[in-house]
């Protein structure tokens, strides 16, 4: 499934990463899948909202980890990239990082990877974000400048300095930490090379 375009913002991966046969990539997809994991197992929410759902792979692997949800909904500006074969137990809906269709507080977990990257106005994302949830915020971004150095190391997207496609900011680990110190307060953050991926509890709900 290759990614679309939807309201000039791209909805999946430029590249299927989750089955990936480079052992490179694997690796690195194995770091980012392990750090997202224990950071999602260790908020152990009842409810949770994916925002940036893209093929729906990251919603499939946290929802079979341990215990399950028991709601696990998850968003994106257009379903069609969606894998078949996912478990029919997620709920996936069309909808806007801008104008999330759920009350405030409504899951106890947001999770938003690989999103603010492609956002034109990611504060006004966070703030959707911090909203809807009622404990806590999972995020991950590419960390520059080393995402861009080594995607020109791998010889990819060389007339456009390593930038990938869709791409419209570039967050290191203390630029993504500044912006969501705004909204959350972090409570972890790991680097799983090329990645930040921190989670926080939303400001509104820190007593």
């Amino acid at each position: 499934m290759t990614a679309l375009e939807c309201d000039g913002v791209r909805v999946g991966n430029v590249y299927d990463k989750y089955a990936t046969k480079n052992p490179v990539a694997r690796w690195l997809m194995s770091g980012f899948l392990r750090a997202v994991t224990e950071l999602y197992q260790e908020v152990g929410a009842r409810s949770v909202l994916e925002v940036g759902c893209g093929e729906g792979h990251l919603a499939q692997h946290l929802f079979s980890q341990h215990p399950h949800p028991e709601q696990f909904e998850a968003c994106d500006l257009t379903l069609g990239c969606l894998v078949p074969g996912l478990d029919p137990a997620l709920r996936f809906r069309e909808a806007s990082i801008y104008e999330l269709p759920w009350p405030d507080r409504s899951f106890e977990l947001v999770v938003c990877c690989e999103v603010l990257e492609h956002l034109k106005e990611p504060a006004r994302g966070l703030r959707e974000l911090t909203r809807v949830s009622s404990r806590a915020v999972l995020l991950s971004t590419p960390r520059e400048p080393l995402w861009r150095l080594l995607n020109l190391a791998r010889g990819k997207y060389w007339p456009a300095l390593g930038n990938t496609p869709g791409h419209v900011q570039h967050f290191s680990r203390s630029a993504l930490e500044r912006l969501v110190s705004g909204y959350v307060q972090i409570q972890q953050v790991r680097a799983p090379l090329p990645w930040t991926v921190l989670v926080g509890a939303p400001l509104g709900s820190v007593s």
